[in-house]
C-alpha cells in the first residue's frame, strides 16, 4: 500500500504579482525551488493562510533570487499581492518509507528570502 506524505513545503511565502493573464500556475523562485525540492512542472498544493482558499495547480521557475511567488492564470482569483501562502509538494510512498521519512521544510521571511535562523 501507498500513502501520499508531504514531501516538500515552503512555509509562510508572500504572494508577490497574481497575473490573471497567463496559461496558469505559480512562478516560484529558483532558489526557492531548489531548497525545497519542488520541481519545475510538478503539482504543488497553495494554502492563503489571508482568506483560507485551498487549491492545486503545478510550480514554473521563476528568476534566481527575485524572490517571486506569482499565482498565474484562474488561481490569481484565489489569492491578492500580499497574501500570505504555504506552497505543499506530496509523494506516494510505502508506509514503511513514510514512517522514516523527513520532508524538507523552507521557511521565508516576508520577502521570501529563507531563514537560515530556523
Amino acid at each position: 500500500m501507498k500513502i501520499e506524505m508531504m514531501y516538500a513545503k515552503i512555509h509562510r511565502a508572500t504572494v508577490t504579482d497574481a497575473n490573471l493573464n497567463y496559461v496558469g500556475s505559480i512562478t516560484i523562485d529558483e532558489e526557492l525551488l531548489e531548497a525545497s525540492g519542488i520541481l519545475v512542472n510538478q503539482k504543488v498544493e497553495i494554502l492563503n493562510v489571508n482568506n483560507g482558499e485551498r487549491f492545486s495547480t503545478y510550480a514554473i521557475k521563476g528568476k534566481r533570487g527575485k524572490g517571486d511567488i506569482c499565482l498565474n492564470g484562474a488561481a490569481a482569483r484565489k489569492v491578492q499581492k500580499g497574501d500570505v501562502v504555504i506552497i505543499i509538494a506530496y509523494a506516494s510512498m510505502s508506509v514503511k518509507k513514510a514512517r522514516k521519512f523527513n520532508p524538507t521544510v523552507v521557511h521565508v521571511d516576508e520577502k521570501n528570502r529563507i531563514k537560515k535562523d530556523i
